[in-house]
């Protein structure tokens, strides 16, 4: 059996990249997947809670994982040799297509298996320290850090502006627009601002013409 794996973080990431160099990749080697293994979930979290966990377990001797890059299998060291460990003992293969990595059962293998995973383990926990860093350098210098403040809610006002326009033409307050819409009186105060929203001339767009 030959697998194709694509995984993703989180929600707001496609899979549709990682599919398509596993399709053109197979395509050159004219190899057919038989089966595609997908799932949106962290690296970090436990491999029996994974699918790719459960595929390990069912694995058997010269079946085929494909995946675009060795760190799609794991996020630290100890999970990515325990993975590529347990393939060398039941006889299967592991191919990754942007690490250009082949394992197999050969001693080289398994000194290539370690030292990829020793090096993304490496480099992620120099980006995380990096990282760290420079977060702490920019509290420090007073800034804010993260998403501004109240931007989470101004999203919810988004396609209102017609609503809050009415209502301020009939004479309603910020503070009973922002109750009525569950945001902070100041977020719809900087959303009115932003998106230039001015009270609608209730007695001008009530008035019909008339006849002469």
């Amino acid at each position: 059996m030959t697998y194709g794996y694509i995984r993703v973080s989180t929600d707001h990431q496609t899979t549709e990249n990682q599919r398509f160099e596993i399709q053109k990749f197979c395509e050159k080697q004219e190899i057919v997947i038989d089966c595609w293994i997908e799932e949106t979930i962290s690296a970090t979290k436990d491999l029996n809670k994974r699918k790719l966990g459960r595929l390990i377990k069912r694995i058997q001797k010269d079946d085929l994982i494909i995946a675009s890059e060795l760190s799609r299998l794991g996020r630290n060291l100890l999970q990515i040799m325990s993975i590529l460990h347990h393939c060398m003992d039941v006889g299967a293969k592991i191919w990754t297509i942007k690490d250009n990595y082949r394992l197999g059962s050969d001693i080289t293998s398994k000194v290539l298996a370690f030292a990829f995973g020793l090096s993304a383990e490496i480099e992620r926990n120099l980006i995380s320290q990096r990282t760290k860093e420079a977060l702490a350098r920019v509290k420090s210098e007073g800034k804010h850090v993260g998403r501004p403040r109240g931007s989470r809610n101004m999203c919810k006002l988004c396609g209102r502006e017609r609503y809050i326009s009415q209502k301020l033409g009939t004479g309603s307050s910020k503070y009973e627009i922002a109750r009525r819409l569950r945001v902070h009186r100041d977020t719809l105060s900087k959303f009115i601002v932003v998106n230039d929203i001015r009270p609608e001339n209730r007695i001008a767009a009530s008035a019909k013409p008339r006849d002469n």
